[in-house]
């Protein structure tokens, strides 16, 4: 008899995660700190550290980080939807999770859920 064995093939990804955030609120407390016990577990994260310009739109390097990300943790701040950039990224990242095998996850940084809708 032979044996059948069910198998879906499965996307490789360039990050295991990528971080959504708001740099003036989260960069150097929260987010570096998760970057960093991430990256000592050798969870391969992709975080900006590029100054964004007001006015830029996202760029296709960071379109593609997003789907090139397996998770995305999306730092939800006080100034974060005050970000044009912050509110692209996040369109991007709903965008690749509902039509492929990307999860989000948010966090919600000295605001509460209530306040971000």
């Amino acid at each position: 008899m032979a044996s059948t064995s069910s198998s879906s093939i499965q996307k490789s990804f360039k990050y295991d995660v990528f971080f959504s955030f708001r740099g003036e609120d989260t960069r150097k407390n929260f987010i570096d700190h998760l970057y960093f016990a991430l990256e000592q577990k050798s969870i391969h994260t992709y975080k900006d550290d590029e100054r964004i310009k007001k006015g830029k739109t996202i760029s296709d390097e960071l379109l593609k980080a997003i789907e090139d990300s397996k998770f995305y943790i999306i730092a939800f701040s006080k100034n974060y939807a005050s970000s044009s950039w912050c509110l692209d990224e996040l369109v991007q990242i709903m965008e690749c999770q509902k039509t492929t095998d990307h999860t989000a996850y948010p966090v919600f940084y000295d605001v509460e859920p209530t306040e971000v809708r």
